[in-house]
């Protein structure tokens, strides 16, 4: 009986027929057993004599094909023709060796396994005797699939499958990889797995891969994706930019030369070129896919893309202009190829994607958050070192001028990252958010690890997707604060965490006991886990056994150590870091503000994300892998509500931090993103988030890419009143010089400049103005608090220097010590309070306040 069937697709191989049969039939499978059907393409070297010479002594088949060759559809009619339920496909040129045919081909006759595939980059796989370019040409189509289709081989040629598989692969199919075709047509119902094989060059015979083979592998995998892009379209479309990129130059340099400001010439000549690319477009480059006249929907969809390609236009604009020192009249030309490729991207996959082999949801979602995540990674690193320092990153930064073992105010995880990142960058703000990058990958990783151990890939690219739009992951993984860190350990420790309670992996503990000593050296709210994780083994039969267990201990020592700089500082410093924690939560107002928290959770997860993470919380739907999914979901809940419940009670006697529960909500964010992709029988209120996520997505990616452009180029008419007396500190300092410059060329004395208010003036201006020497304190020369200033410098004795007061608002100069204290009595002949209006780019964008003031009497 006949288990299996050998399709082997030939074009010129006669010199490798004798060898392959030889070896086939040597198999420990009996020849009974199986049967090989050769199937050729219009070999013109004797192939088909060859095999016609074997086929009285086996159950050996020949078909000749007279189409165009295509080892798809070679493949296809062996697969049609075939007289088992198990196909196996494999080359003829002997670089899949018949030896490995047996580990192949079992598990899918077994039963275990829909596919089985002969894998060249799993453990034990190998290459031998091929180019370096061909390794990489290999190992990059692998590369590129993998996110959709994951396995490590996508291009292998040698895999077993089910032959009923075949009826789903698309009409339209083609090329040199059906693996590809079989996987992606049945994505997220197949059980895949990978054999290690070593596979050899040709030693005979010619290789028929070409450019034009590679070039339809992209274009099929792009095409399965779910886009248009074809060689035909790309064509057309370069063509149509070429168009649009000659008249957006054109209104671009007459608009500059007319003296336009940049945002102004870059957003005028992008509307004029967009318009006259999507008349075109959908007309001609897009025509042999869609009807050609122009649809609502795909309309709202090209304004959405080129909104994006615009907003980050203007950060590669600004980059060249500003950082770089590039002329604008050259610099609008490589910003306009990084505008083209976000609207080709953005058009094929989005505004006109593909109608005819439609993928499922779960690959529109995976091809989603591929392109999503990107453009958010490259909104970062275009606008890290653009956007100006906040305060508070412009206040760590002054940490790192004062490397210590720790501070009064927090741990030193974030002196030392930025301190690392302006050593080898400079001190400007990519060298200052640099810590912040590396930390938001770390936390991608981490959590696209844990995502995929709690439910599966999807989930995880979804997950990704969660981390990357919603307001936690974006701001976080941008502003250089302690905040960037935090988040990192605390992903890191989840994911170690759900590796040893859940996955009973004991070596997990290290990796946990690392994550939590880096998490205790960044804020210590980590150490909320801590409880969360004891609550969990209290209420987990199964992971109480660690309670006696070493690891759990060690780990915590190991944290300990990793923790001592910050115990050695506080010893040395009368424990003052860890008094002012306990006074933040003992000495408290009293004042009820759970309803501020719940207004900021609101903020930082949307409000369809807040609703999401309710129902993830508290699902109703449950699986049929019961006590997986009981532990699972007994993990999400005490990771994610322990915190939360510590936050709210806090929230009730004092008003919380905007930035307080970022961390926690890490936990149901796998959770979130699993709801995300469910379908049949769920409830009309969760179809209805499900469907809210596409708008929540859109605005979000929209709302960080137009804030970033604002605050760096500015908006055509849109004035600068938003959030401003915070912002623009470059401009401030400049301003601020100036005064002092004045005030000493007066007095021919160097002035005192004293930012009234805690950290955050002093700070700005002390980063805005590095390397001016100017001798600039905080309010604590007052006697107020000043943070870490109080250390840095202390409060003054008296002094005949000129002071000169700075403020964000005329108040900040008149009262101190929660706006009780007057401060003019320690002034000698203080002046009136004055301001003045900071421009940029000759646009007002800002007040700052002053007073000047003969001397210092000392404080009171």
């Amino acid at each position: 009986m006949i288990q299996f069937s050998i399709v082997v697709p030939t074009l010129n191989e006669a010199g490798n027929i004798d060898s392959l049969l030889t070896r086939l039939l040597a198999v420990e499978f009996g020849e009974d057993s199986f049967e090989i059907i050769f199937v050729d393409d219009g070999s013109t070297d004797g192939t088909p004599d060859k095999v016609r010479a074997w086929k009285s002594r086996a159950n050996i088949h020949l078909i000749e094909r007279r189409e165009k060759p295509d080892l798809t559809a070679s493949i296809l009619t062996g697969a049609a023709t075939a007289r088992s339920d198990v196909i196996v496909v494999m080359d003829a040129d002997l670089s899949h060796a018949p030896e490995h045919l047996p580990a192949i081909i079992t598990p899918v006759l077994h039963g275990n396994y829909d596919v089985s595939i002969g894998s060249r980059y799993v453990k034990g796989g190998s290459t031998e005797n091929w180019p370096w370019y061909r390794r990489l040409l290999s190992r990059a189509g692998g590369w590129i699939a993998r996110p959709l289709c994951d396995v490590n081989d996508a291009t292998s040629g040698f895999f077993a499958f089910r032959r009923e598989l075949a009826a789903s692969i698309s009409n339209q199919a083609h090329g040199y990889k059906i693996l590809l075709e079989l996987l992606m047509a049945n994505q997220g119902k197949l059980r895949v797995t990978e054999v290690p094989i070593c596979f050899r060059d040709r030693t005979q015979g010619t290789s028929k891969l070409s450019l034009s083979h590679q070039q339809a592998y992209v274009q099929r995998l792009i095409t399965l994706a779910g886009g248009t892009a074809t060689l035909n379209t790309a064509g057309r479309f370069a063509l149509v930019g070429l168009s649009g990129a000659l008249i957006d130059a054109f209104i671009f340099h007459w608009m500059i030369s007319h003296d336009a400001g940049l945002a102004l010439a870059h957003f005028a000549s992008f509307f004029v070129a967009a318009i006259t690319n999507y008349t075109l477009n959908s007309k001609w480059s897009f025509r042999e896919h869609h009807a050609g006249y122009l649809k609502w929907h795909q309309f709202g969809r090209f304004l959405t893309v080129g909104a994006l390609a615009l907003l980050l236009r203007g950060g590669v604009l600004a980059l060249l202009v500003y950082a770089w020192h590039v002329p604008p009249l050259l610099a609008i030309f490589p910003a306009i190829v990084v505008t083209a490729a976000v609207n080709y991207l953005g058009s094929a996959f989005y505004v006109f994607p593909s109608e005819k082999d439609l993928p499922s949801l779960e690959i529109r979602w995976r091809t989603a958050a591929i392109g999503i995540v990107l453009f958010a990674i490259m909104l970062r690193l275009v606008y890290s070192g653009l956007a100006q320092l906040i305060p508070d990153e412009a206040y760590y930064w002054q940490y790192a001028q004062h490397m210590d073992l720790s501070f009064y105010d927090h741990p030193p995880m974030v002196a030392w990252l930025i301190w690392l990142g302006t050593a080898i960058l400079g001190h400007n703000e990519f060298g200052v958010r640099i810590g912040a990058l590396l930390c938001g990958s770390i936390t991608l990783g981490y959590l696209y690890a844990l995502a995929q151990n709690l439910y599966d890939k999807s989930t995880a690219m979804r997950t990704l997707l969660l981390l990357a739009i919603l307001p936690l992951g974006f701001g976080s993984g941008l502003l250089m604060t302690p905040d960037a860190p935090l988040v990192a350990a605390w992903a890191a420790a989840l994911y170690y965490m759900e590796r040893a309670l859940i996955a009973g992996r004991s070596s997990a503990w290290l990796g946990m006991g690392i994550a939590f000593g880096a998490g205790l050296l960044s804020e210590y709210a980590i150490g909320l886990l801590v409880i969360a994780a004891l609550v969990f083994i209290i209420s987990d039969p199964v992971a109480r056994h660690w309670m006696k267990r070493p690891h759990p201990y060690l780990a915590a020592l190991l944290a300990l150590a990793l923790f001592s700089p910050v115990l050695i500082w506080n010893y040395e410093n009368g424990w003052a870091s860890f008094v002012f924690q306990f006074d933040r939560l003992v000495n408290v107002s009293r004042h009820f503000a759970i309803h501020h928290l719940i207004f900021h959770i609101l903020v930082l997860l949307t409000p369809i994300g807040f609703a999401a993470a309710v129902l993830a919380l508290f699902p109703v739907k449950r699986s049929d892998n019961r006590q997986f999914e009981h532990r699972r979901q007994l993990f999400i809940q005490i990771f994610t509500l322990v915190p939360f419940f510590f936050f709210l009670s806090v929230s009730a006697f004092d008003a919380p931090h905007f930035h307080w529960t970022i961390p926690l909500w890490l936990a149901v964010l796998p959770a979130i993103a699993w709801m995300i992709g469910q379908t049949g029988h769920i409830s009309t209120f969760v179809k209805r988030i499900q469907a809210s996520w596409r708008l929540t997505i859109i605005a979000c990616i929209f709302a960080y890419a137009f804030v970033l452009h604002y605050v760096v180029l500015g908006i055509p008419g849109i004035p600068y009143h938003l959030f401003t007396e915070h912002y623009f500190w470059r401009e401030t300092a400049d301003e601020i010089k100036q005064i002092a410059a004045e005030v000493k060329q007066q007095t021919g004395q160097e002035p005192i400049i004293v930012g009234m208010s805690k950290w955050a003036v002093a700070s700005a201006l002390y980063f805005y103005t590095h390397g001016e020497k100017l001798d600039i304190r905080s309010r604590n020369m007052f006697g107020d608090s000043g943070a870490m200033y109080e250390y840095w410098l202390p409060s003054q004795e008296p002094s005949n220097r000129p002071i000169i007061q700075v403020g964000m608002k005329r108040r900040h100069l008149e009262k101190i010590r929660s706006k009780t204290t007057d401060v003019t009595p320690m002034l000698d002949n203080p002046g009136s309070i004055e301001y003045r209006v900071i421009e940029r780019y000759g646009t007002p964008v800002r007040r700052v306040y002053y007073r000047i003031s003969q001397g210092f009497k000392g404080a009171s």
